[in-house]
């Protein structure tokens, strides 16, 4: 993998564009993020492998977990709690090949994924619910009685 090139400034001519496509060829082959192109500079139509962004906020009454599903059917969506772990899986199914239809770039990422998180020790995984409107998951997760502060009446004596 590692091939010592000798350059030679009076026979190179420099090009940004194919100096950038290279680079970032090799990069995405050594991350593996799609496939490395050579041929010619033009990418390879590969699909990366994807988990949905995630926004997590806290109040005195719940966590919630917001998911980005952009173009993801409820019905390919899975909500799961067990042990303790939240786990959000599914799957965006890449688009049919339309007749007459060329692509050029695919940059969006297709496939299953699946995100874990950890319940809080404050959190009731027993009265999760959820909510999925405009792309968006939303889940409640309550936090629990018992861990709700209470104020204690200190009596004088």
């Amino acid at each position: 993998m590692n091939t010592l090139v000798r350059w030679d400034p009076f026979k190179a001519r420099w090009n940004p564009l194919k100096d950038r496509d290279e680079l970032e060829s090799r990069l995405a082959a050594m991350l593996g993020t799609r496939e490395a192109t050579g041929n010619g500079g033009k990418e390879a139509l590969t699909v990366a492998q994807w988990s949905p962004l995630v926004d997590i906020t806290e109040d005195e009454k719940e966590y919630l977990i917001k998911a980005e599903l952009p173009e993801i059917k409820k019905e390919d969506v899975r909500l799961t709690v067990e042990n303790d772990v939240l786990a959000i899986s599914g799957e965006r199914k890449f688009e049919k090949e339309e007749k007459g239809k060329k692509y050029h770039r695919i940059e969006r990422a297709y496939g299953s994924f699946v995100r874990s998180f950890s319940l809080p020790e404050d959190a009731d995984g027993s009265k999760v619910s959820a909510d999925y409107k405009n792309g968006v998951l939303q889940v409640h997760l309550p936090k629990s009685e018992k861990s709700k502060p209470k104020a204690i009446e200190i009596m004088v004596g």
